[in-house]
């Protein structure tokens, strides 16, 4: 099929330009000025976008079109689209020729040459923009011999044909959906270049896309409960929805990368590596009741031969799915027992339309809390614990009612918009659900109104914060409706009591747990542009405590603990051997013997820290690495009921136990001083 007409801009596509441009002049968060130091960096956005590993365009093509480096400001600004256009044209050209050669070269392999000492990177291969397509083709058959010898160890008995036929079913799919682009697609590529070269959050949405977000808000709670973003060719997992079935399926993970997709329980598993986002989701989103395939490529995994697959029934995610839940977990000390209560908080969810509608007993995430308060109370815990692991955030609302919990009265958190305007949020509420210790559990998925949450507690000096760094994200965004099509703008950013702000670098714990997540791949840092870490005023606040004092003598105590908890001391392990794999692995082998000497290696040491785990807890062995997929006493079981996250909770549970204890002698210490004056 040959390639379509040259793709021009229309109409519309000009009025989009100039009110996505207008809209960011003046609504964004930063001031923008569309010189031609930000063409400068939002061209290069664009080639990053385009072509980031160098792949596909030449540096005649670059030293062509040069010129877009300094006007790219100013045509977005006029609506003057026709140059970027063609740049794109000229891009599709050297992908449709690139395809086609991949096409026709494995059509003429009779066999792939899996015995060669190549080595393929896995960062970038081509430094440098080449000279001509010959000079790209024995790297392309470099990555194709890659892709085949994926195939090949992960699905050892599949033959050579049956590889080949798949691999040219894959790029004919790509090179038909390639060729079926619209101007409105190449519009949302050029707006994306702009927007995401000023912050990640700031989006154009096409009509096409706009309405696909619609549904996919109005169905958001349907399908399998996951929030998916491109990452290079890759689908990866942005986030889960609470009690969704991708979350209770307990396999799939947030930056897990999808590479195939099957219907139904035996449906083929088709290839969607350099497949467009919205057609990833498309053949993922489905019917309640219907299943789904997906083969993925774990977050924690060195190597891409290392996929699992995980099956899922699509259905409906009910508000009560992500209610918080509590439980009492029993620490042992001096030879009585303490019991701290543990509230899970997945999500800051309110039932909006109950809530507008003026009902009375409407659903927030702030009741639930507040009664599984009153129900710990009755069971005479010593403590309480929040845990926000893995709570991507929710209602603002909320996070502001649930900080009245623990506090009486005062501010959560500070809003500064784009003019430098601040408004103060806060609990007006008198009286607190809980006066006694408290700690906040957080990690690297820990986001937004969770961040607010743990920086106001950490503020306060009411209660200490415990797990890894959280994400990062601090800024907020509104919708705004285009003409032609729909606008998601950074309008303001979030700031803690203190004055620091939560963008960036997060929410830092009082202690500190081990993470198998590499903060370079995940959290608000990871993100091209994303809007820096500052600071405002403080405001007058209560302090309820210093916590911070106590860390040290906590910290020692805690650093003993861990050395002799199994689970503790394989997190720590875990966390520094993959650190080590993937500082190690930045090239793969293209022969297959070494290939698989080099993957028995990664999964004999994996096998190895897990069963030194397995034997400190009088658990049996795991014959091979493989077998942890569906052990569920495996380290790899469900991230929320996994034995690591039991330890986690337990040993915070230990933490505040202590501090409880802390806290008790320094008011018997106070009451004696008092009593002996």
């Amino acid at each position: 099929m040959p390639s379509l007409a040259a793709i021009t801009p229309t109409g519309d596509d000009a009025q989009a330009s100039r009110e996505v441009t207008q809209s960011i002049r003046i609504g964004h968060y930063e001031t923008v000025n569309f010189d031609q130091a930000w063409s400068k960096k939002a061209y290069d956005r664009l080639l990053d976008m385009l072509d980031p590993q160098h792949l596909y365009l030449l540096q005649s093509d670059i030293d062509e079109f040069s010129g877009l480096r300094t006007s790219f400001g100013d045509d977005v600004t006029k609506g003057n689209l026709t140059r970027s256009y063609a740049f794109y044209n000229r891009f599709q050209e050297r992908l449709e020729h690139r395809l086609e050669w991949l096409i026709d070269t494995l059509k003429k392999t009779e066999h792939f040459d899996f015995s060669s000492d190549q080595t393929l990177s896995l960062d970038k291969e081509v430094a440098n923009w080449q000279q001509d397509n010959k000079a790209l083709d024995a790297v392309w058959q470099k990555r194709l011999t890659n892709a085949a010898l994926v195939q090949q160890i992960t699905e050892p008995k599949t033959s050579e044909q049956k590889i080949r036929d798949r691999l040219v079913k894959r790029y004919e799919e790509q090179l038909k959906r390639i060729r079926q682009t619209k101007s409105e697609d190449v519009l949302s590529l050029i707006m994306g270049a702009e927007t995401s070269s000023i912050d990640p959050h700031t989006e154009y949405m096409s009509p096409d896309e706009s309405e696909s977000f619609d549904i996919m808000m109005r169905l958001s709670l349907e399908g399998i409960g996951a929030t998916l973003q491109a990452q290079d060719e890759y689908v990866k997992v942005a986030q889960l929805v609470p009690g969704g079935p991708a979350d209770r399926s307990g396999k799939l993970h947030t930056a897990d990368k999808i590479i195939a997709v099957g219907q139904g329980e035996n449906g083929e598993m088709k290839s969607v590596v350099g497949m467009r986002l919205d057609d990833v989701v498309k053949m993922i989103r489905g019917k309640k009741g219907s299943v789904v395939r997906l083969q993925y490529i774990p977050a924690r995994a060195v190597d891409a031969t290392q996929t699992r697959t995980v099956t899922i029934t699509r259905d409906k995610v009910k508000l009560e799915d992500q209610a918080a839940k509590s439980k009492v977990v029993e620490v042992k000390r001096d030879g009585h027992t303490q019991r701290i209560g543990v509230i899970t908080v997945p999500a800051f969810y309110l039932d909006f339309a109950a809530y507008q509608s003026g009902e009375k007993n409407y659903r927030s995430s702030t009741r639930d809390v507040a009664d599984l308060i009153d129900k710990l109370k009755k069971q005479h815990i010593d403590g309480l614990i929040l845990d926000l692991r893995g709570n991507g955030g929710g209602a603002l609302q909320e996070a502001n009612a649930m900080v009245g919990l623990f506090v009486d009265r005062g501010p959560t958190v500070q809003v500064r918009d784009a003019e430098g305007r601040i408004n103060l949020f806060g609990d007006t509420s008198p009286g607190q659900a809980w006066y006694g210790p408290m700690a906040v559990m957080v990690n690297r998925l820990s986001a937004s109104a969770s961040e607010i949450f743990a920086g106001a507690i950490q503020d306060y000096g009411r209660g200490l914060v415990l797990g890894t760094r959280t994400f990062g994200k601090g800024t907020v965004q509104t919708l705004t409706d285009l003409s032609h099509g729909e606008m998601r703008m950074t309008r303001a950013k979030f700031y803690r009591i203190s004055g620091e702000s939560t963008q960036e670098r997060g929410v830092a714990p009082d202690i500190g747990y081990p993470s198998v997540y590499d903060e370079k791949d995940i959290g608000e840092s990871a993100l091209p542009n994303a809007l820096p870490w500052d600071t405002v005023r403080p405001v007058e606040y209560f302090s309820y405590g210093d916590p911070a004092k106590s860390v040290p003598a906590l910290l020692e105590q805690h650093n003993k603990r861990i050395k002799e908890e199994p689970n503790f001391r394989f997190l720590t392990q875990e966390a520094k051997l993959l650190a080590k794999l993937r500082e190690e692995n930045t090239t793969v082998s293209l022969n297959l013997d070494k290939r698989r000497a080099e993957r028995k290696v990664q999964d004999e040491e994996q096998l190895k820290l897990e069963n030194e785990r397995r034997k400190a807890l009088d658990m049996e062995p795991l014959k091979s690495w493989a077998d942890s997929e569906d052990d569920e006493d495996s380290s790899l079981s469900s991230e929320k009921d996994s034995p690591l996250s039991q330890a986690e909770t337990q040993e915070s549970a230990e933490i505040l136990a202590d501090y409880a204890n802390l806290l008790n002698k320094e008011a018997d210490s106070a009451r004696g001083a008092g009593d002996s004056q």
